[in-house]
């Protein structure tokens, strides 16, 4: 299974030199860099120090939509507590959760955000859990290369427990794209039946990802509801066209 690394808009390049080492020291290499302030960067090699290939062969991004399309599972990283709460995974449940999907074909991104002020509540809204990492109340600051060290340990430490068995499933996991495209359609349709209250859209279809997500639908259910959405979108269309006078 292809365990993707995503540094979104990182500022500093030694931040992701340091990443890339942080990744390497824990069997991971595929990095994947989103609009990066100053990328490449002689600062970025020299922080990676024996992770240079990892720099070297990352991928560069305009958007985080190109990451991600072809994935089948997004966690994103988040010290922020949310008003539409999340589920919520520990670094070690996420790396328990991964070695209980080696068996899947599609790609697991981890989202790391800015340096800042971290990932915004759109690109949270996209994944199907998020994952904190305990810290002290006092200070819960946690360098970018830091948390993607705590991650990848958590990974490669769940990876090397005999104990843990990969789960199978008799469809393979939906793309994060066609999972975008189905709740699109289902937006469109509860528009169109007047299912929205004013101005609720936004905070229904919240929770509305926060469901789908939550359930990581299989391709099979993906198409299933969609073939629901387009049942009701016929049956509203043969309406309007019968009353039409």
């Amino acid at each position: 299974m292809e365990i993707r690394i995503v540094l979104v808009e990182p500022e500093h390049p030694g931040n992701i030199g340091a990443a890339a080492r942080a990744m390497k020291t824990m069997g991971l290499e595929e990095l994947h860099l989103v609009k990066p302030a100053r990328f490449p960067d002689p600062q970025a090699d020299w922080r990676a120090a024996g992770a240079i290939d990892i720099v070297a062969n990352a991928g560069v991004h305009e958007d985080l939509h190109s990451v991600l399309k072809d994935c089948g599972y997004i966690v994103g990283t988040t010290a922020r507590d949310r008003h539409v709460p999340w589920p919520i995974l520990s670094p070690e449940e996420l790396g328990q959760s991964l070695v209980q999907r080696q068996g899947s074909e599609l790609p697991v991104a981890i989202l790391f955000g800015r340096e800042t002020n971290g990932l915004t509540n759109e690109e949270l809204l996209g994944c199907n859990h998020h994952v904190r990492i305990p810290a002290s109340e006092t200070y819960g600051s946690l360098n970018l290369a830091m948390a993607v060290q705590i991650v990848a340990y958590e990974i490669l430490k769940a990876s090397l427990d005999p104990d843990f068995t990969v789960e199978e499933w008799d469809r393979p996991l939906a793309k994060s794209s066609d999972v975008v495209l189905m709740l699109q359609h289902w937006e469109r349709v509860c528009d169109r039946t007047g299912f929205f209250t004013e101005g609720g859209s936004r905070h229904a279809m919240s929770r509305f990802r926060r469901m789908f997500n939550r359930l990581e639908l299989d391709e099979t259910e993906v198409k299933l509801v969609r073939g629901v959405l387009s049942h009701i979108e016929r049956q509203l269309n043969s309406n309007s066209s019968t009353n039409v006078p």
